[in-house]
């Protein structure tokens, strides 16, 4: 495990779980963190109720170290005191002793992988990702985390609080469903190389997010599903030259698939470093915005629930 940082808040829904005593951690609940990278890369974040978080292997020289305090209110600033350092034995004892380490086996087969659309909180283990999607053998640098598979993150892709996103087929790519195959795509629109090529000189991180659902549908030929998807996301990227963040939402209606929100909170919370996106800068791009000839309305309403400036890709290219 990579350094980590200490991060409070208030539980934003009551589906999280403390890594000490595996119980519950009540929404609204004062929580305390220790954030840092997980063994696959990830960012992670493990929760704790106060009195179970672990001093030990998380020293705290003083209240203001800790991410997030300014938020909290005044007398729950003074409650983290007992985590600084110098805090009475007792109380050290009560917090790090063995049924609330995170190193306790017993309570790391506890740990739940749950998420929560209406606030876009996703927690993740680094077991929870996996090599393969349900039959399919995913490529090298392609991982899969539930319904969704991602790209590791490469030389050159930068965390930014500048997010710009793009939905795929039909906004980057012209595809057809009926044909599969790694090399069955074209740009969508020429300009789209030089677009992104300035988006990202400019400090912003290039994100996809894609629905898939054959993927989840083609029991009989899930691997050849999931090859012509990553393949042809592989080859854009190449082809427009500049690195690019990948999700591929494979479920059916669940809490991944656009319009709900699970694939962003993944970015927020996992695969931005930390780093607070900045909203007013941030964007996204896609096709399906409910139009009479759209096939649905889902890119639309996934970028106003998130609360992103939202673009159809004939705008945002300039195409005449």
């Amino acid at each position: 495990m990579a350094p980590t940082k200490v991060v409070a808040e208030y539980a934003k829904s009551g589906r999280s779980t403390c890594k000490g005593c595996g119980k519950a951690i009540s929404s609204g609940s004062l929580r305390v963190g220790s954030s840092g990278k997980g063994a696959g890369g990830f960012d992670m974040t493990k929760w704790y109720h106060l009195d179970c978080f672990p001093t030990k292997s998380n020293p705290i020289g003083s209240v203001e170290d800790i991410k997030g305090v300014a938020s909290l209110k005044k007398a729950d600033k003074e409650v983290l005191r007992r985590l600084e350092a110098g805090a009475s034995s007792s109380e050290d004892k009560k917090r790090d002793c063995g049924s609330c380490s995170p190193s306790n086996d017993s309570q790391m087969k506890k740990l739940k992988v749950t998420a929560d659309t209406k606030d876009g909180e996703v927690e993740f283990s680094d077991s929870a990702i996996k090599d393969n999607y349900k039959d399919a053998t995913l490529t090298p640098n392609w991982k899969n985390f539930r319904t969704v598979i991602f790209n590791v993150k490469g030389d050159g892709l930068h965390d930014s609080a500048k997010i710009a996103a793009f939905d795929f087929d039909g906004c980057l790519a012209r595809t057809n469903v009926r044909i599969t195959g790694a090399n069955a795509w074209s740009l969508m629109y020429p300009s789209i190389p030089k677009k992104l090529q300035g988006l990202y000189n400019d400090g912003y991180k290039l994100v996809i997010f894609t629905n898939e659902s054959n993927i989840e549908r083609w029991k009989n030929k899930r691997q050849v599903a999931v090859d012509s998807k990553i393949g042809r996301l592989e080859n854009f990227i190449k082809r427009v030259e500049v690195p690019i963040q990948v999700f591929i939402a494979c479920g059916i209606g669940d809490l991944f698939r656009k319009p709900s929100i699970g694939m962003w909170a993944l970015l927020k919370e996992h695969f931005n470093s930390g780093v607070a996106i900045d909203m007013n800068q941030s964007f996204y791009v896609g096709d399906a915005a409910g139009r009479e000839k759209d096939h649905s309305d889902a890119d639309i309403e996934f970028a106003k629930a998130i609360g992103l400036k939202f673009y159809v890709p004939e705008d945002y290219f300039d195409v005449k």
